[in-house]
């Protein structure tokens, strides 16, 4: 008879999936829209239409290069070596003197040489790059000249080609051959495009030395050759140092060490061809990061560490040209002898630009950077300045001005037709400000400059030089504000879709809100009247909520989440000392939490760019050295008695609930599955003396792999029993136990040694949630049904310790917290679909997975289970969605928040993520025990 509401009850979960994935999706497209790409495409015969000079006959001056053809500018050097140091802070090249000193400082000292010697025509950068920060984002914006968009960071596991004008097609069209070496993001990008390319593959982490060693077998044999006319060689090996090592690890020295040898070899074999006649007589050498990385090897935010980066230029024509002050951004320091040392600065927006000019090509159609006038300056060192009578400096204005306005140009080119073509545009205020600012500087240009550069004699005059450099300045204040403008205004949202689509999470919400109160005739769900315990939880949620709208909680949601439930803990104390009783689980509970919030603590220092506190230790409370002994036995022995508990809890748990059959198979096999990962602890540990273990059974990816398959088999097991068991209520908590066992083994695995504390923590909590939520219900009897009520507060304390979870496991919500080690977890090569669902379990599976798979333990040992359960899920379904329809909300506000792609948008990626994931474990789970 119960089998009509039974099927109801499983589909009603599937229902809400699909209304959410739609709700989401059109938000979505909303939202997270990619910036308009034009197909547009420079073209050499451009030039003609601007207002600017051409660099056909030339001036005052000639080039090293006169046969080669000229486009919008005159080339100024042959050949171009470009080095990526992927994830290269700036205090990996920049001298100590700029920074407090650390242990990775002063490595590439070749590079340090060069740049401060007498004699040299080189120069260190501080770069800045514009977030998000993953390397498939710099490498567009490197390229395109444009602002990189968030949506693409989905893309940074699988890159699609670039469809958008850029340099690296403007090199090909101009006729320019491509070397490509190292990272293959290169040529999944630019497919076709390269005259040779050498790539490897990228995204193992745990590999330092696949992609490097392949860069230096084919660049130094590829420097020797004249067939060519770039050379891009991606190195990874310090970024992947640093997502599984951290800045501060010998790994990571050992990398730095390696690329000064590499780089050392590369200088030498660059100026023993630099001379007349030789391969390299005009060629430039520049070594960058496409972004950094903080202490803990993350990057993809927008923090300081994340988006300052580095770039050495150097040309082996060893004159140059000083710029004025007044475009000069140095930074100087004196060494301890007293030598000086300056390094500039950079925007990587300008990147494209400044490239473009100094080989003389189109710049890409949407660029909007501006050639740097110090990285231009560089190549001044091709200008026969020993053949004219004007001063160097002035010389060198003069080219740079006339590059200026080509570059001005092309990007009010760009502006005016992006502004038009796209679905949004820019508003006729912004557009008016800067038609203004670029009338104004070619009105000064087509009035006083071009006559000087046109007419001059050579003869000096300060006022000539005067004109050109308020020139210059009036260019690049033009520059600033269209970079200013598209920074603020660049991505279009379609706020329909945005308003439809939290419109239809709305809307959601009420339809789950009234399965909970009406999910059928039977008086076991939640009284339709507001009962204290269902206004606490709604005020709980409500606040937590609110809290979204702030980016400062968003900032410390982790702490906010534990700040309430800690809240709900101290309304249970109040109910055990009321009724004298569970008092013990009362005090357990809140102990719980503050271990909890000094977890989540340590795991926002992981976060926190600039903390020295995971470096220096994390028991400073305790007062003792990093080195410590008795730390270090602690820091091995505690996960594997937390290990030895667990298994204790599996076994006492086998024994009360009397499992049989295959539900104590399964458990069993979970126990196993946890000594196997004790045993894999050990084997990694020097002072359990099993050293050798992992050589003599297979080496270290075996343990991984047979939890795994343990996991596979415990799962086909549970699906079997289910489709040919009843399902009675006499097996409820052992089948509990048995899946929630069952997917903890790989969980714990996944999350390192922290892994099993953590799980023995989480236990305990909901040990706790599981007695106390007895005591509300003792308030509650009537005297007739003892179970007449849903306890919504039960509930809610479940869902805010899952919260607490994700953030106490050192997970926050940014893609820099993404662990990538451990998609490599028992497995050394990258498989996108299996490393993918590795990378899931371990970022939401103490927070998600096992929370939903775990909620039947909150229901009592006696009533109507089945209905119980249907109304537990849907109110943790209603408190997830609330919260995503929260952020929502808080995006939607704040999209044009300064903070929307650095903080805003990747917190909405991970909670629309988190929704349809418990979405769908809810359909499971809902197939599994309902």
């Amino acid at each position: 008879m119960e089998t009509h509401p039974k099927r109801i009850n499983r589909w009603i979960p599937l229902a809400f999936l699909l209304i959410h994935s739609v709700a989401i999706l059109i938000f979505t497209r909303g939202f997270l829209l990619t910036r308009t790409e034009l197909p547009f495409h420079s073209t050499c015969s451009d030039a003609s239409l601007s207002p600017c000079l051409s660099p056909n006959p030339p001036i005052h001056h000639s080039y090293s290069n006169q046969n080669q053809p000229k486009c919008w500018t005159k080339p100024v050097v042959d050949r171009v070596v470009i080095i990526v140091l992927d994830a290269l802070r700036i205090d990996f090249l920049a001298p100590s003197a700029f920074f407090p000193a650390k242990p990775w400082m002063d490595k590439l000292t070749v590079l340090q040489n060069l740049a401060f010697g007498n004699e040299s025509s080189a120069k260190i950068f501080k770069a800045f790059a514009d977030p998000p920060t993953t390397s498939l984002q710099r490498l567009k914006g490197l390229t395109t000249g444009g602002l990189p968009t968030f949506v693409d960071v989905g893309n940074s596991f699988g890159a699609p080609a670039i469809v958008e004008d850029n340099f690296i097609n403007q090199l090909v069209l101009n006729g320019k051959r491509l070397v490509m070496m190292g990272d293959d993001t290169w040529t999944q990008l630019f497919p076709n495009q390269f005259h040779k390319s050498y790539p490897f593959p990228s995204f193992n982490v745990k590999d330092l030395d696949t992609v490097d060693n392949g860069c230096i077998e084919h660049l130094f044999p590829t420097l020797y050759k004249d067939d060519w006319d770039v050379l891009i060689a991606h190195f990874l090996g310090v970024d992947h140092a640093g997502h599984i090592f951290g800045v501060d690890s010998m790994p990571m020295i050992n990398k730095l060490e390696q690329y000064n040898t590499v780089l050392e070899r590369v200088v030498d074999i660059l100026e023993s061809q630099a001379g007349p006649g030789g391969v390299h007589e005009n060629t430039m050498l520049i070594v960058m990061g496409d972004h950094g990385q903080t202490l803990n090897g993350d990057h993809g935010g927008g923090t300081a560490e994340e988006v300052e980066t580095t770039m050495f230029a150097m040309s082996t024509k060893k004159h140059t040209t000083s710029v004025p002050p007044e475009f000069d951004t140095s930074s100087c320091k004196q060494d301890p002898d007293g030598k000086q040392m300056c390094i500039s600065s950079i925007e990587q927006l300008d990147f494209a630009a400044t490239l473009s000019a100094l080989l003389g090509i189109s710049f890409p159609f949407g660029s909007i950077g501006h050639v740097n006038p110090e990285l231009y300056a560089l190549g001044s060192s091709s200008l026969n300045l020993d053949n004219t009578k004007q001063p160097a400096v002035k010389e060198w204005m003069k080219s740079y001005v006339n590059v200026l306005c080509v570059n001005a140009w092309q990007v009010k080119r760009y502006i005016d037709v992006y502004s038009n073509s796209s679905v949004v545009g820019f508003s006729s205020d912004d557009m008016s400000r800067i038609s203004n600012l670029y009338s104004a500087a070619e009105h000064n240009w087509s009035n006083s400059v071009k006559h000087i550069l046109m007419y001059n004699d050579g003869n000096e005059d300060s006022t000539n030089t005067s004109a050109l450099k308020a020139q210059i300045a009036a260019y690049l204040k033009f520059f600033s504000s269209v970079a200013e403008l598209a920074r603020s205004k660049w991505t279009e949202f379609n706020l329909s879709l945005m308003i439809t689509g939290f419109g239809i999470l709305v809307i959601s919400l009420i339809l789950q809100s009234l399965a909970i109160v009406h999910g059928d005739n039977k008086p076991y769900g939640v009284s339709s009247g507001l009962s204290t315990g269902a206004a606490f939880t709604l005020f709980i949620v409500l606040i937590r909520a609110c809290s979204f709208l702030s980016n400062s909680y968003i900032l410390e949601e982790g702490k906010v989440a534990n700040f309430l439930l800690a809240t709900t803990g101290l309304i249970k104390l109040r109910y055990s000392v009321m009724r004298k009783t569970m008092r013990k689980e009362a005090f357990v509970f809140l102990a719980m939490v503050s271990v909890l919030r000094v977890s989540i603590d340590i795991g926002l220092t992981k976060q926190a760019a600039t903390s020295q506190f995971m470096s220096s230790s994390p028991t400073w409370m305790l007062g003792l050295a990093p080195d410590h002994p008795a730390l270090t036995y602690a820091i091995e022995i505690a996960p594997i008695l937390s290990v030895a508990a667990l298994i204790c809890v599996l076994y006492v748990a086998i024994a009360r609930t009397h499992s049989e059959g295959i539900w104590k198979y399964v458990t069993v096999g979970s126990m196993l599955s946890y000594f196997l990962i004790a045993l894999l602890w050990a084997s990694e540990s020097k002072i359990f003396g099993f050293d050798g273990l992992l050589q003599v059974i297979g080496g270290r990816n075996i343990i991984p792999q047979t939890v795994y398959v343990i996991g596979l088999v415990q799962l086909f097991l549970l699906a079997s029993a289910h489709m040919f068991c009843s399902g009675k209520d006499k097996n409820w908590g052992s089948r509990t136990v048995a899946l929630v066992s069952a997917c903890s083994s790989p969980v714990i695995l996944l999350s390192g040694k922290q892994g099993s504390m953590l799980a023995l923590a989480y236990l305990l909590a909901g040990y706790c949630i599981m007695r106390l939520e007895g005591v509300e219900r003792r308030t509650k009897s009537d005297g007739q049904n003892k179970f007449s009520k849903l306890d919504s507060v039960c509930v809610v304390q479940w869902s805010l310790l899952s919260v607490c979870m994700f953030f106490a496991s050192g997970h926050w919500c940014a893609f820099d917290g993404l662990r990538y080690g451990a998609a490599f977890v028992g497995f050394d090569e990258f498989v996108l679909i299996r490393q993918a669902i590795l990378l899931t379990i371990e970022t939401f599976g103490f927070s998600i997975i096992l929370s939903v798979f775990g909620l039947p333990l909150l229901i009592p040992s006696h009533g109507e289970k089945r209905h119980q359960l249907f109304q537990m899920y849907m109110l943790y379904g209603v408190i997830s969605a609330t919260t995503v329809t929260a952020t929502i909300l808080c995006v939607t506000i704040h999209r044009r928040h300064l903070m929307v792609w650095g903080l805003f948008a990747p917190k909405f990626v991970f909670d629309v993520v988190g929704l349809i994931l418990t979405d769908v474990l809810i359909c499971l789970a809902s197939a599994f025990y309902l």
